[in-house]
């Protein structure tokens, strides 16, 4: 059965500044070579999901610009349905500028423009194909106003909700109460808990605080590590990373998530499955340069895992 996903989220275009290291403050450095491509966290989200095997629809908003028509060619190229993606006419399609290091981390600044232009109206107008869906994703990049919404929607249809909390910060409860699976990274996890992720007792600490708030299901992802999981009936696992020489990790958490919602089973069945393939497809997509650039597809991920 093929997943049916909807994703609420950001549209950026990505300004990549290669560079040997962060610059020190007050310090001057010279760039080794400067790239744009197609970014934000809902749209590479999407696109993952998309190359990924899901039959998947796009929420969000893109300026009267340049970058906003690159942007819907991004989506559509990839098979996403763009028919809820609006046009702001007073806000530019947001940019994200990527100081990317040597060494393949990153450090991200972003301008979110016409992606904070979303209204709980964008959010009604596309209320039958959020109902529609198997699953709804959302990230931090767009207001928590319209998310709220949309995941009430989602949860009175029995959609599954899926939340990136990225970038990192407090959720209301409004919102947790209808997350049926929160994504975070170690950072992420320890600004919404509290608690330092370190290792295997941390982990389930940090999971399980974020149960007591409302959410049903936790995937913690741990970089180099691997992924953390723990279900709402409190199964648990740590499923390892692969071992991989990374170029650029800017869109490694996104596919992962794409990955995940374009495999996942409503019911969390085969969440150690679906966690398998999407840490194959995040170690494949940082082997290259690029957010939306460097997602693989179904058939590279499969090839990869059949070896």
């Amino acid at each position: 059965m093929v997943n049916k996903v909807t994703v609420l989220g950001s549209l950026n275009v990505d300004t990549i500044l290669k560079i040997k290291r962060l610059p020190q403050p007050g310090e001057t450095m010279a760039m080794e070579a400067k790239k744009n491509a197609g970014g934000g966290k809902g749209s590479n989200q999407a696109v993952a999901a998309s190359r990924l095997g899901a039959q998947t629809s796009f929420i969000g908003k893109v300026g009267n610009d340049e970058n906003g028509r690159f942007m819907q060619e991004i989506l559509t190229t990839a098979q996403v349905d763009t028919q809820y993606v609006s046009v702001s006419e007073d806000k530019a399609t947001g940019q994200a500028f990527i100081l990317l290091q040597a060494s393949g981390e990153n450090s991200i600044i972003i301008d979110g423009g016409s992606n904070q232009a979303i209204t709980t109206d964008d959010i009604y107008q596309a209320q039958t194909k959020i109902e529609a869906a198997d699953f709804l994703v959302t990230q931090f990049e767009t207001p928590l106003e319209s998310a709220t919404l949309a995941f009430e929607i989602a949860k009175k249809a029995g959609v599954t909700t899926i939340l990136n909390p990225a970038p990192a910060q407090e959720a209301p409860q409004t919102l947790l109460a209808n997350v049926d699976l929160i994504a975070p990274n170690e950072t992420e996890a320890e600004i919404l808990t509290g608690i330092k992720v370190v290792d295997a007792q941390s982990q389930h600490q940090a999971a399980k605080k974020l149960q007591a708030k409302g959410v049903k299901n936790v995937i913690i992802t741990l970089g180099s590590r691997g992924a953390y999981y723990l279900t709402a009936d409190q199964k648990e696992g740590l499923v390892p990373a692969f071992k991989v020489q990374a170029v650029d990790t800017t869109a490694a958490g996104d596919t992962f998530l794409g990955a995940l919602s374009s495999q996942l089973k409503p019911d969390f069945s085969n969440i150690e499955e679906a966690i398998l393939f999407a840490n194959q497809a995040s170690a494949l997509a940082v082997q290259k340069l690029g957010a939306v650039p460097s997602i693989p597809t179904f058939a590279e991920v499969s090839a990869q895992l059949n070896q």
